[in-house]
């Protein structure tokens, strides 16, 4: 396998995590960003752990400047972004009428805006060089929608209308751009919700249990291989069954 330098944003998370884990192990260089230093310190010295050595730059996603910079700062330490994995993503969880502008702007910058903010300025690199991989990890709630996530379901239905535009534009230089919508993972954040809640989640998983973030990071790693050169502008539903369209 060639050796490639991948950005995963939003790495510190559960599935960034994993999906960091699958690709470091593969053999490539891979960094990601931050914006809590002393919650990246943390996070660097486990993987650190583990024999998994990330490249971490500081960066706020929803920032256009602040990803010019993280970007820079990547290249000029491990060489040209050839892998990028959209994953940064937040919650700020309440019914449409009582939503905030400041709740809906947060979301979406974070989720949706932050996609424009990290590919543009990776995507002439990877077509000069002709070859690369974008995946945006996207959600079944931008599938299927959920109460109290007007803002959340938006950017991420959104992700995957940037993702076809992407990849009609980027095919003809070797770029697939792709994107995996998870189910319901059993991430921190999932497995902080009380336990009568995520029961009702389980009960309409026809697989019956919730997803594992390698799971996800499995099909992340799928989509960035030499082999899938032929896969572009798709979405791959991994959520147990909860939610099947075509």
């Amino acid at each position: 396998m060639t050796q490639r330098t991948a950005l995963v944003t939003g790495g510190t998370g559960g599935i960034g995590s994993a999906i960091i884990r699958y690709l470091a192990k593969q053999g490539h260089r891979v960094a990601t960003n931050f914006r809590d230093q002393a919650k990246a310190a943390a996070w660097h010295e486990n993987m650190a752990r583990e024999g998994i050595d990330v490249l971490m730059v500081p960066g706020d996603v929803s920032d256009h400047t602040a990803c010019e910079a993280m970007v820079e700062a990547i290249q000029s330490k491990l060489g040209p972004v050839e892998i990028l994995v959209n994953n940064a993503g937040i919650t700020r969880d309440t019914t449409f009428h009582k939503m905030s502008y400041q709740q809906w702007t947060d979301v979406v910058n974070t989720n949706l805006n932050a996609c424009f903010n990290v590919t543009r300025p990776v995507i002439d690199g990877m077509r000069g060089r002709k070859w690369g991989r974008i995946v945006q990890i996207s959600s079944i709630n931008g599938q299927k929608g959920q109460y109290g996530q007007a803002n959340y379901a938006a950017a991420k239905a959104g992700m995957h209308g940037f993702t076809i535009s992407l990849a009609q534009e980027n095919a003809k230089f070797g770029i697939t751009v792709n994107t995996v919508s998870p189910g319901y993972v059993g991430t921190d954040m999932v497995m902080a919700v009380p336990e009568e809640v995520r029961e009702k989640i389980v009960a309409q998983i026809p697989i019956g249990r919730l997803g594992k973030p390698e799971e996800i990071a499995h099909a992340v790693a799928f989509f960035t291989g030499e082999e899938t050169s032929w896969i572009t502008g798709t979405n791959l539903s991994i959520n147990g069954g909860h939610y099947m369209g075509w």
